[in-house]
């Protein structure tokens, strides 16, 4: 990364406000173990806890609103420096930015039901807010290539309010919409971030020939995405579900084809890079237990629908926070055994809760449990290792 902060007035600032990654990294993982550990308490009736909306509502919306966009936000506000040369929000700012993310997390899960429209009002404000600290950067030197990010965090922020319509006396169906909607956009932007990134980290991590992108491949794998999530969102409204089960596997054959191209079976000895394809992987597993689910087979749409949060999103999540936080904080990119240990516990984790469950439905608790477990264990290990990491200064002694 470019020197471009001054460095007596970064040492001024406490690390872990000197750049998005790292608090967003660390109180997002911590975050994504102990409301898992939490859930799964309910689940088995070991405590019982009263969230804003109910649990099961809590459950959906704060892996995705709370969790995962926690970690969207650190890492574009991350990159967003590294892009324009500009620097990005710190100190103050992003302690503000933080404490406005955290506070909507207590008060969904601790409040009660006359502070719903400060706990909605707090948790929307959030990555609009994201959105405007990332845009002013990018606009400012009129970088249009990344200008995508802006009405993605716009299309989740309308996603989330479409969550928070039920309990305002709209149909439950928004609920539904809201959360579905959400998982594809993020879906969306693993794909696009994976296509930008992996064919490159492939041939550095392997020392082989980077494969090039084929356009109309690109776009196609992509836009199908696109149709499959207008298509969830319409799927109360008529009845689609033929049309859908051929968009979803038109999707699937297209995001295949994609990751072929990119050599999965050259980086097995390399964990910060398999672990990229093979959570990739469950782009196109997640489209087809849609495709069968909608066809009408006998698959849940929350089973297949976790083929794509625990797998695509929650996998890559972790292999790009282990190295960004390497890349960022002057490190070499290497991770040792515990990290390559919770590598195979998240995709253990979505096999567990997608695959396996589609084919053993009758054992759905211990799915659920066992799955659980494994993404606690998955992110419990990245927050332990990356605590000292994301807490102190860069080991080069320079900025960020």
């Amino acid at each position: 990364m470019l020197n471009i902060v001054d460095n007596q007035q970064e040492q001024k600032i406490t690390p872990l406000l000197r750049l998005g990654f790292r608090p967003f990294f660390l109180f997002g993982s911590l975050f994504a173990t102990l409301s898992m550990v939490l859930w799964l308490l309910t689940l088995r009736g070991v405590v019982s806890v009263e969230p804003l909306n109910g649990m099961l509502w809590w459950h959906s919306h704060e892996m995705l609103f709370g969790f995962t966009a926690a970690i969207i936000a650190g890492f574009l506000l991350t990159a967003v420096q590294t892009w324009t040369n500009i620097p990005s929000i710190k100190g103050g700012q992003l302690l503000f930015l933080v404490c406005l993310w955290g506070l909507a997390r207590l008060l969904i899960l601790f409040g009660t039901a006359s502070m719903l429209p400060l706990a909605m009002i707090t948790d929307l404000v959030f990555l609009p807010l994201t959105a405007f600290f990332v845009g002013q950067r990018v606009m400012r030197i009129r970088q249009y290539r990344n200008l995508i990010f802006i009405p993605v965090l716009v299309l989740m922020s309308v996603m989330n309010l479409f969550t928070y319509l039920p309990s305002l006396g709209f149909d439950s169906a928004w609920q539904a919409r809201g959360t579905h909607g959400m998982t594809l956009l993020v879906t969306f932007l693993v794909a696009f971030l994976g296509g930008r990134v992996i064919p490159m980290f492939t041939a550095n991590g392997t020392k082989t020939t980077k494969v090039l992108p084929i356009k109309w491949l690109e776009i196609s794998a992509l836009a199908s995405l696109v149709v499959v999530l207008v298509l969830l969102l319409l799927k109360d409204v008529g009845d689609f579900n033929m049309l859908t089960s051929i968009a979803c596997l038109t999707a699937a054959l297209l995001h295949a084809i994609r990751q072929w191209r990119w050599r999965i079976w050259v980086t097995l000895t390399v964990p910060l890079v398999w672990s990229l394809h093979f959570t990739m992987l469950f782009i196109p597993i997640g489209l087809v237990l849609l495709s069968l689910h909608f066809f009408g087979a006998n698959i849940t749409l929350s089973t297949a629908i976790h083929s794509l949060t625990v797998g695509a999103i929650g996998g890559m999540i972790l292999a790009m926070m282990s190295r960004v936080s390497l890349g960022h904080t002057g490190r070499m990119l290497q991770v040792g055994k515990l990290m390559s240990v919770a590598y195979f516990a998240v995709v253990i984790s979505a096999i567990v809760r997608s695959i396996a469950l589609a084919i053993w439905p009758q054992w759905t608790i211990q799915f659920w449990v066992l799955a659980g477990c494994l993404w606690c264990l998955a992110f419990g290990l990245f927050f332990f290792k990356y605590l000292p990491v994301l807490s102190a200064p860069r080991v080069d002694g320079r900025p960020g």
